[in-house]
């Protein structure tokens, strides 16, 4: 135990000591939070732009509260009748500068879309619809035989912030895991550091172990200031019940990248080749797994790929325990599946794990 300790508090030293894998492990990953997070805040329904041309009368009759309740998603710009007005308003259309253009000619409404952009022509037709049944409605006094009734239920969706964090988080453990063991290992390697371990009362299981300790610590702050910064009223992080099983998530999942690291270390003869293949590693899993953007419109193969993944089960949970109200069926098979992997690379590891350069 006192090894464990002493080993666990130089490894400790030595990482506060390094600001660059302080910047590296603790600051860049909460960099991209706190980014995209205000990036993607306000992200809401894109509001559409319509061009009236002259008289439209189904426009200009709209009762004020019909009007008020479009003002979120539609702008009316209204202009003259002249011919110009009309060739002006068209170019806009053409240029993206405008949704659409519209003009009445006694009863026939007359809508000018670009078919390029077909959401967007899309969302401005069914405006322009509803807008038209509306004034046919006024005009003939009739009630309309059926009415739709909706309820919002945006606030049940995922919201960026609620995706962006256990995304980021996931991917911040990951780093944290694999750079840290890798280049530590070989460090001590090249700096005769492990020699000297060997050479004393120390086992290899005290070296791993002071390594999964600092290792699991400061995911554990990760997680913690990664949590304050996202639920701050400007981002709007909402935790949901259970959400402190994002804690054993985190430690398993510091447990398998750590088994990655120690696999590059074993193995890896400098700093450079252990960033090299940590990197070859870290990046295109991230990617892969869905931490900085969903993985719903990616090709199959890309879906197949990452459910291989040891990530995309680690944010796929974190995900379910933060944001989506998840509870223990959805922590524990992760958790247990993560052990397994660390289990299985750290045995590996262990056979290739060398004290000396030699």
């Amino acid at each position: 135990m006192r090894a464990f300790a002493s080993l666990s508090l130089a490894m400790a030293r030595g990482l506060l000591r390094d600001r660059a894998a302080v910047f590296f492990t603790l600051v860049f990953p909460l960099m991209f939070l706190m980014l995209f997070g205000a990036l993607f805040k306000d992200q809401g329904v894109e509001q559409s732009t319509l061009v009236q041309v002259g008289d439209v009368r189904v426009l200009d009759t709209m009762p004020q509260k019909a009007r008020a309740q479009l003002r979120d998603v539609l702008t009316i710009e209204k202009t003259d009748g002249s011919a110009a007005a009309r060739r002006q308003a068209l170019e806009k259309v053409r240029e993206g500068d405008a949704d659409g253009a519209v003009l009445q000619h006694g009863g026939e409404v007359e809508l000018h879309y670009s078919a390029a952009d077909q959401v967007r022509s899309g969302t401005v037709q069914g405006l322009l619809n509803s807008i038209v049944q509306q004034a046919n409605q006024r005009a003939t006094g009739q009630p309309p035989a059926y009415a739709l009734g909706s309820t919002a239920v945006e606030d049940e969706s995922v919201k960026p912030i609620q995706f962006l964090t256990p995304g980021l988080l996931g991917w911040a453990v990951a780093m944290g895991g694999v750079f840290g063991a890798a280049f530590n290992l070989v460090s001590w390697r090249r700096k005769r550091i492990l020699r000297r371990l060997w050479l004393a009362p120390v086992t290899a299981r005290a070296v791993i172990g002071a390594r999964v300790g600092v290792n699991v610590v400061m995911a554990f702050a990760q997680t913690a200031v990664f949590l304050l910064i996202a639920s701050l009223p400007y981002y709007g992080l909402k935790l949901t019940g259970q959400w402190w099983l994002s804690l054993p998530l985190v430690a398993c999942g510091t447990l398998a990248f750590l088994s990655i690291g120690l696999l590059v270390g074993s193995f890896a003869k400098t700093e450079e080749a252990a960033n090299g293949l940590a990197q070859i590693i870290i990046l295109p899993m991230a990617f892969l797994s869905g931490a900085f953007f969903p993985l719903e419109g990616a090709p199959q193969w890309v879906r197949t790929l990452s459910d291989v993944l040891p990530l995309r089960h680690l944010v796929t949970a974190m995900e379910a325990v933060l944001s989506r109200g998840g509870g223990w069926g959805d922590a524990l098979p992760v958790m247990g599946g993560l052990l397994l992997f660390a289990a299985v690379l750290t045995l590996i590891a262990s056979r290739l794990f060398r004290w000396d350069t030699a």
